[in-house]
């Protein structure tokens, strides 16, 4: 297998591509001299096993309904084990649209209209959509900081709780944060759902993008006696840059839970399709270990160059990632109004990235910029951002 070329030019503007074809109408940033830093996708070439996937189900050229695969399932099995030494059982698995959908059902599922749903904030804003969607509360527990890292903050968190608590949905690792979660702090966790009667859904989706020095830990591994109340979601579709298959899993260990959310899910009519499944099989590999082996120390090389040059720039911080390639910028200390940074960002720098109010409370003073990017760009950034903030040198 060839070494990736994460370096490589590809052009994905004029591609039906919302990361970069949608900036201008999101930021006012424009594709043809703007950087697009906001939506987390990679612009890098997933394995060759995918592609070659993809390419013997277009030789075929018959795409009809697909049965349940068991070469997928038993992808899954190994990926869990090999990466995460996890040892599941192939019925655990049930395959949603993407971990966006899969959250959205466990919603659904183990919630009533007018519960409230707790996320630990700043945290991925769609959870937040889709719990407001269906006619729940959003229960936003602020994180705390502590060195520069988040941090769990229970004394404030119970003060916080009504009662009308059903379900925790944790981000581990942490988006936008970075934080890798540690056993002990996952087994707080865990806990506090036990002694507040809560569903606890563990979106794992970052968890093989871990940079080096840290260890994601499987919240199922870490409470196994929390079973009858977990969700875990995983996926290959961030590690591998797959997003558009739109395939994830929610891994349901307890049987009463698993045919709760089955239910659900047969009651929407939902099924994949064959792509989504056949893609990720490919990538859950040896072949996409590999790719993903040569990734990891590209992406920490970048996250290096953008941490030094934000953090030249006076006012400016970056949280030190630990997992994934999203960055999360503090602009607090320039003193400047959210507004006008954002408006530096996108008019001066003419880069997209995200609002760090759109994560929840504790997101006011954050931009979070995706660094999944060729090295050049990444260089660029930096130049265009060290200008955009020239005054306060």
């Amino acid at each position: 297998m060839s070494t990736p070329d994460f370096d490589e030019i590809i052009e994905r503007r004029g591609t039906n591509c919302n990361k970069w074809d949608e900036m201008e109408a999101v930021y006012g940033v424009s594709p043809q001299d703007g950087l697009a830093m906001w939506v987390a996708d990679m612009d890098f070439r997933p394995p060759a096993p995918v592609q070659d996937a993809v390419e013997r189900l277009a030789a075929h050229g018959i795409y009809g309904y697909p049965a349940r695969d068991p070469d997928y399932l038993h992808a899954i099995r190994w990926w869990m084990e090999q990466r995460h030494g996890w040892q599941i059982e192939p019925d655990w698995v049930l395959t949603a649209l993407g971990l966006v959908n899969g959250t959205a059902l466990a919603i659904s599922a183990f919630s009533d209209p007018g519960d409230r749903v707790i996320l630990m904030t700043p945290v991925y804003h769609a959870f937040s959509r889709v719990i407001k969607a269906q006619g729940r509360e959003v229960a936003e527990f602020p994180l705390a900081q502590e060195d520069g890292r988040y941090v769990f903050d229970w004394p404030a968190w119970e003060a916080l709780l009504t009662g009308r608590e059903t379900m925790l949905i944790l981000c581990s690792p942490h988006n936008p944060g970075g934080r890798v979660w540690s056993a002990d702090e996952l087994r707080e966790v865990a806990a506090f759902c036990v002694a507040h009667d809560l569903i606890l859904v563990s979106d794992e989706i970052h968890h093989d993008l871990v940079m080096p020095g840290h260890r994601h830990q499987v919240m199922a591994k870490v409470a196994p006696e929390i079973a009858d109340r977990l969700i875990t979601l995983t996926a290959a579709t961030k590690t591998f840059n797959i997003a558009g298959a739109h395939v994830g899993n929610a891994i349901i260990a307890d049987p009463a839970l698993r045919e709760r959310y089955r239910a659900k899910m047969m009651g929407l009519g939902l099924s994949t399709g064959m792509f989504g499944t056949d893609m990720a099989a490919a990538a859950y590999s040896p072949g996409g270990a590999a790719w993903l082996e040569a990734l990891i120390p590209y992406l920490d090389a970048n996250r290096n160059i953008f941490d030094a040059g934000i953090d030249a720039i006076p006012g400016l911080r970056s949280m030190k990632l630990e997992a994934t390639y999203l960055s999360w910028v503090d602009f607090s200390g320039t003193g400047i109004p959210a507004e006008e940074i954002r408006q530096r960002v996108a008019n001066s720098a003419k880069i997209a990235a995200n609002a760090g109010e759109t994560f929840g409370k504790g997101g006011e003073n954050f931009m979070r910029f995706n660094i999944a990017t060729r090295r050049a760009n990444v260089e660029e950034a930096v130049s265009r951002l060290t200008a955009a903030f020239a005054d306060l040198q």
